[in-house]
């Protein structure tokens, strides 16, 4: 069959050779007994790497979330968040009907930002006995409506000061918190040290096939364990995923945090192509607000998302015929996520194969993958 290039998601991705052999090899134990050393060791770098006490190996980002907020918050109290990150439109309501909070969505600039002034301005008034407690501010890093852009380090310090100035712990959901890491040029403790608490997904760009870990303080991990018990996720020998977790965070050859440059680089090389296509546009929304052609400078991560002149459904089953898989995004828009395995020539490949579609072309075939050895 023709190879298919899939840009959905960064979440298709496959585990490494190198993380294949680590599962296997493993050693495991029962984790909700606390005895499963693989797992153990995975929380321990992972919060040694971004510099706080503790860590906790979750199945998702959305379940990391969910159980950052119960352990965060007291029931019937309030978390500020922007209007479109994925704690607010993308988790299936879990803040309301699992942790029983509501949240005051905040608009965000093009940026991904909130307005310090405005967030300052959200805090309930604790003595109104109408009014929510205010009780965590949430950021995501990246920003993924507004194109995957990397929220900076003095972001977020001023968003923490804000924060902590009235008693409130700052949560940032880190999904890809390492793309944010190497598009900004600075460590993981430098991001997430002004957070009190940070989770991040391993089966991202990091390509292992399951997996999440929130770090933080000691006693908030312990809350967050009961809240991950709680939610059904208390699990058993899954060292035999966090293994994988183990070689993705590794410093050598085998790591791959500093490969998501790659990713980077690839989903700039496909927004320049794109953006030179005469029926591409501006995605719209804060991804990029003003009308007109896609403005390639803002891919600064692995995120790709652009409009085009005509019926996006039938637009993307056409891509799906030609072996190219992308997905509906918000504002009319379609998103296109670069991951490991995505080459530079695949990306070329798109650019043709939108190129032709759009002018009503019949798109090159794609090309047979190569044969596998015996």
């Amino acid at each position: 069959m023709p190879s298919v290039i899939d840009l959905r998601s960064d979440t298709v991705t496959h585990p490494t050779d190198a993380m294949r052999r680590a599962m296997a090899a493993a050693p495991l134990g029962d984790d909700v007994f606390g005895d499963d050393p693989t797992v153990n060791e995975l929380e321990a770098r992972a919060a040694a790497l971004l510099g706080k006490e503790a860590g906790l190996f979750v199945a998702s980002g959305t379940m990391g979330n969910l159980v950052s907020l119960i352990a965060h918050l007291p029931r019937g109290h309030e978390a500020i968040a922007g209007e479109s990150t994925h704690t607010v439109v993308d988790e299936a309501g879990g803040h309301a009907v699992v942790a029983g909070a509501t949240i005051r969505a905040l608009p965000e600039r093009p940026d991904g930002t909130m307005d310090p002034g405005r967030l300052a301005d959200a805090w309930r008034d604790p003595d109104d006995l109408h009014e929510p407690i205010t009780g965590l501010v949430v950021i995501e890093n990246t920003h993924a409506h507004s194109g995957g852009r990397p929220l900076t380090v003095e972001y977020t310090r001023a968003v923490a000061a804000i924060a902590h100035e009235r008693g409130v712990p700052l949560h940032v959901d880190g999904a890809r918190f390492f793309n944010a890491v190497v598009a900004l040029g600075v460590t993981p403790a430098e991001l997430a040290g002004p957070a009190d608490t940070v989770t991040f997904c391993l089966s991202k760009g990091l390509s292992t096939p399951i997996g999440s870990v929130v770090v933080g303080p000691a006693a908030f991990i312990a809350r967050a364990r009961r809240a991950r018990k709680l939610v059904g996720g208390g699990m058993r020998q899954v060292g035999v995923l966090a293994a994988a977790g183990l070689v993705a965070l590794g410093n050598g050859p085998d790591g791959t945090i500093a490969r998501l440059a790659d990713d980077h680089a690839n989903a700039r090389r496909l927004a320049e192509g794109l953006a030179a296509l005469d029926a591409v546009r501006s995605p719209g929304g804060i991804a990029q607000p003003s009308e007109g052609r896609l403005d390639a400078s803002r891919a600064v991560t692995n995120f790709v998302l652009f409009r085009v002149d005509r019926d996006r459904s039938r637009f993307l089953a056409e891509l799906d015929a030609a072996g190219v898989l992308m997905v509906p995004y918000a504002n009319g828009s379609i998103r296109a996520v670069t991951h490991r395995g995505i080459t530079a020539g695949d990306i070329d490949r798109v650019v043709e194969t939108v190129d032709a579609i759009l002018k009503g072309t019949r798109p090159s075939p794609a090309p047979e993958p190569a044969p596998t050895a015996a």
